[in-house]
């Protein structure tokens, strides 16, 4: 059978200056023109771009497909993990309890609830109906309503976040007339239920206001209570645990700004909290005739909390001083109890405390890498906390805890249908040296009875960037790598939040290249200890993660046996001057503003993976993404992936995969997000196996 041969994708060169440096970009035209058009409608893609995209994933598909048997295999067993028929447990609320559940084979969410007394189920929503005969369609977001007659859901059916909301009649089981669109997709409801709160995300899919729709009322009548004109800012709206208040909350990636609505007020208008000011972070939460505020105002790097009276909101007094050392991460503020979610040398915990900020006990454990957060909780006036609890070899179990007792009820472990013995396994937490001496924490399965002997073949996950640090969580899928003999390692690499505050401003900005030394060094590490070797490590990451992935494939490509980088930002340079993009400027203070910076402009260029691909081997690549995320635009990886090709002196393939019915998260359905990953997962074996040689 003839090789697959690779798509020639013609070079359009387009120059540009900027700073005075000139560029060519040979690819440019793969961005659509009418990319807001194509978000809402992909058939509008146009003809030589979409057959591009299609001569790709020919490709991609053709390379590909001997492993499809592996590919198969691997699907069935992550299937088999899986408790097909899995019901969260219910959540207390008033003479209703609320749980998501799945039926047998279905792949979307149905929403149910139960009497208090814990019988006759009725199903309020159900997405595996409502997604018949779509390509596409995600639940947004479902909320009842305050008296339990109604449920405001919302959801997409293109991938590309523009969410509509309806209003269900709980009683009748139909949708009222009420349509919403172009929406966030969250909504607060008034205490009364006669409206609720949504935000609106304007043509440059950036959310922009506040706005109160009256239900049985025409969108077009809708108020605009709040309206935020710089687009650098995020926004969304919350409620408060008490559901006195539903909260403006805004942040951009250095400061943040709230405001109040009081629910009891049908016409409510917000009040600020405090004004936003430079480096000043904060969100809040209710009690009584005060604000409970974690903040890091006061030099309070990983976050205090503070208390100030509801007719005062700006006068803050310590409730929990800052601790260094110790990072804040959430708060659950209850009728006698404040819970707080905390970090401390990279490992979880929770502390129960008491009305006055003091410490009353501490929930932890004792393995060496765990994920612990809340769960779902409705209810103020309760004695019961929610949390769960994970490892990377323990499955996640669900724990009601009862705060006045201490008492601990099981209500769920995750049940794996085809079998799992924790005991087969070992999870560990190491700790490589970075190039400038930081500790950069490791978690890591494998199995038990692995010979430490460097032939284990690894995969290694990394993100680093907006904070957002990596739980050493349970995975049912990533077992049939480790089954197979690999190592599955995470990367705690700065640019999150993992080990505080500092963490996540050492990998942003200027600090940027420490996240890209980090992952290597990581990788260098597992080889030292004996894990594994040099091209044995395939490397993975997703949007900022598909950065990193960029990133090292430039910086050390002999480390790697192959790279998944999934709806990868590699564009950097070009993104960040396109001021048009939806996340551009909220994103110059996470990168840097090349247009108006040229010190910012001439860094990014040196890391930009796009601009940096070299005439040099590279490692197998499989880029995927979503023609219509509107996060991570696809013709990024589709520049990214062409430039590789046209460059390259050896290695690959470079392959493509655009799921041209879906956007940032890929596939919408359960199942079929599994097909992704499974995929995925056949390519790192394949690598790591060395089956890939020169490109096609």
């Amino acid at each position: 059978m003839a090789e697959p041969v690779a798509p020639c994708i013609a070079p359009r060169p387009a120059r540009s200056v900027t700073h005075g440096v000139v560029r060519v970009d040979d690819y440019a035209w793969l961005r659509a023109g009418n990319w807001r058009e194509v978000l809402r409608d992909p058939a509008t893609l146009a003809p030589d771009i979409r057959a591009a995209l299609e001569a790709e994933n020919a490709y991609c598909a053709a390379t590909l497909a001997p492993l499809e048997p592996l590919r198969g295999a691997l699907l069935g067993e992550m299937r088999g993990r899986i408790k097909e028929d899995e019901a969260a447990p219910p959540a207390p609320d008033g003479p209703f309890a609320y749980y998501v559940r799945h039926r047998v084979g279905g792949q979307h969410p149905i929403f149910c609830r139960k009497s208090g007394s814990g019988t006759g189920e009725a199903v309020m929503l159900d997405a595996d109906a409502l997604s018949r005969g779509k390509p596409f369609f995600q639940i947004g977001g479902a909320a009842h309503s305050p008296d339990h007659a109604r449920l405001a859901w919302s959801s997409d059916e293109a991938g590309s976040e523009y969410f509509t909301i309806r209003v269900r009649d709980l009683a009748t089981g139909a949708d009222l007339d009420d349509r919403v669109e172009r929406a966030e997709g969250h909504v607060v409801w008034t205490a009364d239920a006669s409206s609720f709160y949504y935000v609106a995300l304007d043509d440059n899919h950036r959310p922009y206001r506040v706005l109160r729709h009256r239900v049985g009322t025409d969108q077009t009548c809708d108020e605009c209570v709040f309206e935020e004109n710089d687009p650098r800012w995020f926004m969304s709206v919350e409620r408060t645990r008490s559901r006195r208040f539903a909260v403006v909350a805004l942040h951009d990636h250095d400061s943040a700004e709230a405001h109040l609505l009081d629910l009891d007020d049908p016409n409510a208008r917000p009040r600020l909290v405090r004004a936003r000011a430079p480096g000043l972070r904060y969100d809040v939460e209710h009690h009584g005739e005060r604000l409970i505020i974690r903040t890091n105002a006061d030099g309070a790097e990983d976050f205090k909390l503070v208390e100030a009276p509801l007719a005062a909101p700006d006068r803050w007094r310590d409730l929990a001083p800052y601790c260094a050392g110790r990072m804040i991460v959430d708060v659950a503020v209850f009728a006698d109890r404040i819970v707080r979610l905390e970090r401390v040398d990279a490992l979880p915990r929770i502390v129960i405390g008491d009305l006055s900020g003091g410490e009353d006990h501490v929930i932890a454990f004792d393995e060496e890498a765990y994920a612990l957060g809340f769960e779902r909780m409705l209810e103020f006036d309760t004695q019961t906390l929610r949390f769960s609890y994970s490892s990377m070899t323990r499955p996640r179990e669900i724990w009601d805890y009862d705060m006045r007792t201490r008492a601990r009820a099981l209500l769920q472990r995750q049940e794996i249908p085809s079998g799992h013995d924790p005991a087969r396994y070992v999870s560990r937490r190491l700790f490589a040296t970075a190039p400038d001496g930081a500790r950069v924490p490791v978690s890591l399965i494998h199995l038990a009875e692995m010979p430490l002997d460097g032939l284990s073949p690894t995969l290694l996950y990394g993100y680093g960037a907006y904070g957002h640090s990596i739980p050493a969580a349970f995975s049912s899928s990533r077992l049939s790598l480790v089954d197979r003999g690999f190592v599955y390692a995470i990367a705690h690499v700065r640019g999150g939040t993992d080990m505080g505050w500092r963490w996540y401003e050492d990998g942003k900005l200027a600090n940027k290249p420490n996240t890209f030394g980090d992952f290597i060094a990581v990788a260098r590490h597992l080889v030292a200890e004996g894990l594994t070797s040099e091209g044995r490590i395939v490397a993975q990451g997703g949007s900022a993660g598909g950065m990193l992935m960029g990133a090292v494939a430039n910086l050390a490509p002999e480390l790697f046996a192959g790279i998944v980088a999934d709806v990868p930002f590699v564009d950097v340079v070009t993104t960040m001057l396109d001021e048009e993009l939806p996340l551009t400027p909220p994103e110059w203070l996470e990168w840097g503003d090349p247009i108006r910076d040229e010190a910012a402009f001439r860094r990014m260029l040196a890391y930009s993976p796009y601009d940096n691909v070299g005439a040099k081997a590279y490692p197998p690549i499989l880029a995927l993404a979503g023609l219509t995320d509107p996060r991570v635009t696809y013709w990024e990886p589709a520049k990214w992936i062409a430039k590789l090709r046209a460059t390259m002196t050896g290695g690959g393939p470079a392959l493509l995969r655009v799921n041209m019915e879906a956007g940032h998260a890929g596939a919408s359905g359960r199942f079929d997000r599994l097909e992704e990953v499974a995929l995925q997962y056949a390519f790192a074996i394949a690598c790591a196996e060395g089956r890939f040689t020169s490109p096609r």
